[in-house]
């Protein structure tokens, strides 16, 4: 495959990332230029335009990660939704797609709707994001206002967390606290590739189980 970006249509080589200089409306017809797919993935932001190809690996982490999540807040009954793919948009200010996105505290905001109004809706609780071409920032969800966003790159878990209107790492996440995360996707993320994704979660299940009785 070619990379090929035209003002309506846009194909990259997985991996890719493209940065240009764009309008909100040459972001809105590229995102419509792509029907039901959700590749390339697309960023608006400050009169820029980035594209980005996911090679398997992101898409791989991703789940994975999204699967720990689910695991958590199973082992504690505690409700949530999940969305991927989403786009999120802020009229002429922003647009972005994250990996994963979660409804923690603010569930019953999401609970079987099918749009969201980001102007008025609340944001995602957590937003996880894998980065393994340098094409993601944390700082990029300030203006959505999301509280959580994991950025994981290069087997390490970083967590950001939003105070006042910018994000500051820290040490463990406001849904798990307590919890070494890093340590703990590392290992998930160790057996996954080790056995697969299924037993690591299968796992990842029954340590929790454990601890709690």
């Amino acid at each position: 495959m070619n990379t090929v970006i035209s003002p309506n249509h846009a194909q990259l080589d997985p991996g890719t990332v493209v940065r240009m200089l764009g309008s909100w409306q040459d972001y809105c017809r590229l995102c419509d230029s792509r029907g039901d797919s959700s590749i390339p993935r697309l960023k608006f932001r400050d009169g820029e335009i980035l594209l980005m190809s996911p090679m398997p690996k992101h898409g791989c982490e991703a789940n994975i990660l999204a699967d720990i999540v689910k695991v958590l807040l199973d082992a504690e009954n505690r409700n949530y939704e999940a969305f991927t793919p989403i786009t999120m948009k802020l009229p002429k200010r922003a647009g972005i797609e994250p990996d994963y996105c979660f409804y923690i505290n603010n569930w019953q905001a999401a609970v079987g709707r099918d749009r969201l109004d980001w102007e008025v809706d609340p944001p995602p609780d957590l937003v996880i994001e894998i980065d393994v071409t340098s094409y993601t920032d944390a700082k990029d969800y300030a203006i959505f206002r999301v509280p959580e966003v994991w950025l994981f790159k290069r087997n390490n878990l970083v967590i950001h967390g939003l105070v006042g209107e910018e994000y500051q790492q820290q040490e463990s996440s406001r849904y798990f606290s307590g919890l070494d995360l890093q340590a703990l996707v590392e290992a998930c993320l160790t057996e996954a590739n080790e056995s697969g994704a299924g037993v690591a979660m299968r796992s990842l299940r029954e340590r929790l189980r454990q601890q709690l009785n």
